[in-house]
């Protein structure tokens, strides 16, 4: 059973990822219909953003309430009506209406699932399932265009999306028997007993931040999601503007960065089986810095796009990986409080760290990107060694009080 149950979370990871590039790739024929300008579309991704971080902190109280497959299966239903209340508003009001459940069905599945795959499976099953987010984060945008190209519509894009989402909200109520099993993966692969999720009472902010190293994890968290989504929004204009590239190439070749990420997760996946999550944390901040210094080499385009490749194949292993060792970090009774947290810090950091750069380059120059990155790469590296050195002593101080 815990294999079908695996599957299920695989197609749930899929399914999360569909509407996840969306906005960004209907806003164009979107904005237009509303009479707005294209720059709203940053309203309604901070309201799904500001949703997100309130149910990820919301996420350990919920999860013990219900059990996580309720969770996920409750929340994949708020995304599905939140998607089809985008396929039928007719105003911008109305999608910032939609974009409320949207961001808060978002948080809390993303959380909860993340968290009940640390405990029960092993790191392999974590990256593969992020490599599986990916691919549906790229069928979405098809899906979307494919709609558009064919004379449907952005609106039926939406509605394809949500209907995808109903079915697999109905497959998640029917298989709540198999979350209630509390199976999980041993070394041998066999099923063992887990400790029941809704076993003791929710942490408060300020006990989860108490906790030996987290507020440095946090941080961390927050300093990954600032490299990944700074690459992301600005791959592109570094390298029109910087390196000179045209408009139509650097659009192209900035998707090197999102193939290096889904690539990386799938061979991640593999070496999982014989680095731990830390080497494997600690691999790809090597790999995105040798990205960085790529980008600087003066060996014009083609050091650059290697440059973005690399960065790819380094934030692979670092999200799942970071995840996966929440458990091991901070105590499996303590796991979801402190994962709900990190999530937060991470969906704060993509929401404020791109904007923030592009303040710089407007302002002094975006020839400062690698820099930027660089910076954000050094405090998330101090961070996770710091937190190391905490778990460490906690650890040892533990260990003295027991004798």
């Amino acid at each position: 059973m815990i294999h079908l149950l695996l599957a299920i979370i695989y197609l749930a990871f899929i399914s999360l990822g569909l509407p996840d590039a969306l906005l960004g790739s209907a806003w164009p024929s979107m904005y237009q219909e509303f009479s707005v300008p294209v720059s709203y579309s940053g309203m309604i991704f901070m309201i799904i953003a500001a949703g997100t971080v309130i149910s990820s902190l919301q996420s350990d109280r919920l999860t013990k309430w219900l059990g996580t497959g309720k969770v996920t299966a409750i929340s994949v239903l708020m995304t599905a009506v939140a998607l089809f209340g985008f396929s039928i508003s007719d105003s911008f009001p109305a999608l910032c209406l939609w974009a409320v459940p949207y961001g808060l069905g978002a948080g809390s599945v993303d959380a909860a699932l993340n968290n009940y795959v640390a405990l029960h499976y092993k790191s392999r099953h974590m990256s593969w399932l992020h490599c599986m987010w990916g691919i549906g984060a790229s069928v979405g945008p098809y899906i979307m265009g494919w709609m558009l190209t064919g004379g449907f519509g952005w609106n039926m894009g939406y509605r394809t999306i949500s209907f995808l989402q109903v079915g697999l909200t109905i497959l998640l109520f029917v298989s709540l028997p198999l979350w209630r099993k509390q199976t999980t993966e041993a070394p041998d692969d066999s099923e063992i007993s887990a400790a029941p999720e809704k076993e003791g009472r929710a942490l408060s902010l300020r006990e989860i931040i108490r906790i030996p190293g987290a507020k440095e994890m946090m941080f961390a968290f927050f300093c990954y999601s600032a490299v990944e989504q700074t690459v992301s929004l600005w791959a592109s204009g570094y390298l029109v503007f910087h390196m000179g590239m045209s408009a139509e190439n650097a659009a192209g070749f900035a998707g090197l960065f999102f193939i290096g990420i889904t690539a990386g997760r799938f061979l991640s996946g593999f070496m999982t089986l014989k680095f731990n999550d830390t080497q494997m944390i600690r691999l790809g901040q090597v790999f995105i810095l040798i990205g960085i210094i790529a980008l600087v080499l003066p060996f014009g385009e083609m050091a650059a796009l290697a440059g973005l490749l690399l960065l790819g194949f380094g934030c692979a292993p670092i999200y799942p990986s970071i995840i996966h060792s929440t458990p091991d970090n901070f105590g499996k009774d303590k796991s979801q409080a402190v994962m709900g947290v990190q999530m937060a810090f991470a969906y704060v950091g993509t929401l404020l760290m791109p904007p923030v750069f592009g303040f710089i380059a407007n302002g002094i120059s975006v020839s400062l990107f690698p820099v930027y990155l660089l910076l954000a790469l050094a405090v998330m590296v101090f961070m996770h060694e710091k937190m190391l050195l905490k778990k460490r002593g906690f650890g040892r101080k533990r260990a003295a009080q027991s004798i």
